[in-house]
């Protein structure tokens, strides 16, 4: 049998919003259209996305540091932990990133946590239209933690 446990989510989430430069004016268009669903929730961010969605939209977003200074290890510990629910990451395919491997971190422990996550935004658009999103949630996680030999 496998283990796991419960993660509870309250109605409003904890959000983190991310995006790679080629894609920020993309993430700002769409947390625009999205504005009042947005603001009815805790928002993270990178360094500079978070700014920038504060600066342009008003919304309130606790920042990181920049993705490539920290910030989306920053984000994945806070996956970790419990804190961040739900993850928006717009994420460039085409350019190499020079911290390709903490993304790649990042994306495995969404994975690992069972965390949504959207990577583009079609699926950002079905995820933030959810009749989840506004209600408690049981986010299953399984439990990896192998048994000690002696």
């Amino acid at each position: 049998m496998e283990e796991h446990h419960i993660q509870k989510m309250g109605k409003q989430k904890n959000i983190a919003l991310v995006a790679h430069d080629n894609r920020k004016i993309e993430l700002l268009e769409w947390a625009k259209f999205n504005l009042l669903t947005l603001s009815q929730h805790k928002l993270y961010g990178t360094g500079t996305t978070g700014g920038l969605l504060t600066e342009k939209l008003g919304l309130p977003v606790h920042r990181y540091k920049s993705g490539p200074l920290g910030g989306d290890q920053q984000i994945g510990a806070d996956i970790s932990e419990g804190v961040i629910d739900f993850m928006i990451f717009f994420w460039d395919p085409l350019q190499s990133q020079p911290h390709d491997v903490d993304v790649k971190a990042l994306l495995r422990l969404s994975v690992l946590y069972n965390i949504p996550v959207a990577c583009n935004r079609a699926t950002a658009d079905f995820l933030i239209s959810s009749p989840l999103l506004g209600n408690p949630y049981d986010r299953i996680i399984k439990d990896f933690q192998l048994p000690t030999k002696l």
